[in-house]
């Protein structure tokens, strides 16, 4: 379908990852934001806040495993696929900063956002309009 392919054309998503957002989100704009996407997702980090101390553990692992797994193993792939001189300033510093799967999930974090403004906004991906 149309919105499998918009999802597509995202790096990290394939067929397999775009037809199984396009059928779990029937509607995108049930969520708000990107970030209530990726939270749905349980791609976001589990806070901890106590007298104005915040600590972020690991990702929530709440909602669609399948999902996450899928978003997390194409962001590896595309981790693995991209060279370190053509990849994203983003990502090259995260890459210096964090473990290799750490990175990987923040750029599934990433691209879920950006698959959710895809699917909002019934458009194709722009690669630039999100660098901007």
């Amino acid at each position: 379908n149309a919105v499998s392919q918009r999802l597509a054309s995202i790096p990290g998503i394939g067929p397999i990852i775009a037809t199984a957002i396009a059928t779990t989100v029937a509607d995108p704009g049930v969520f708000r934001s990107g970030r209530e996407f990726a939270a749905w997702l349980g791609l976001v980090p589990r806070q901890n806040s106590t007298g104005g101390k915040t600590r972020l553990g690991g990702i929530t692992k709440r909602g669609n495993r399948y999902l996450r797994r899928l978003l997390i193993n194409g962001a590896s792939a595309n981790l693995l696929r991209s060279k370190a001189t053509k990849a994203d300033p983003w990502v090259i510093g995260l890459r210096r900063r964090r473990p290799p799967l750490v990175v990987a999930v923040a750029l599934a974090n990433k691209t879920a956002r950006i698959a959710w403004a895809v699917m909002l906004r019934k458009t194709e991906y722009q690669p630039r309009a999100v660098a901007a």
